[in-house]
């Protein structure tokens, strides 16, 4: 049996796939918006925690030595600190002895 359609039912139709393909553009922008905030915070809590982890290393260094050490490989070959320079810049200035390092870890 055919039944022809008449132009509000064709109008009707093409409303409803057009909301429902703005609907789904929206939920992907949404989406890719929230992974894009939750990577950002975990690659800046992995910059801190490697911060912390090479000043916990210095203050190890200086407790054990008297004096801090002048470089970042010193902390790497002598106390066991492993850090991933693929995943971030690091900059360690080392002012004197008596003072404790500068740092700071910036993910790429």
């Amino acid at each position: 049996m055919y039944h022809e359609q008449t132009a509000s039912v064709v109008a009707a139709r093409h409303r409803r796939h057009c909301i429902i393909a703005v609907v789904c553009v929206a939920c992907a922008i949404v989406a890719a918006l929230v992974l894009g905030v939750i990577r950002g915070n975990a690659r800046e809590q992995g910059a801190v925690a490697v911060r912390d982890s090479i000043l916990r290393a210095a203050q190890q260094c200086c407790a054990a030595e008297g004096s801090y050490p002048s470089s970042l490989d010193y902390l790497e070959d002598h106390y066991g600190l492993t850090i991933n320079h693929d995943d971030y810049v690091i900059s360690y200035e080392s002012f004197a002895s008596n003072v404790a390092p500068s740092v700071v870890v910036v993910p790429r």
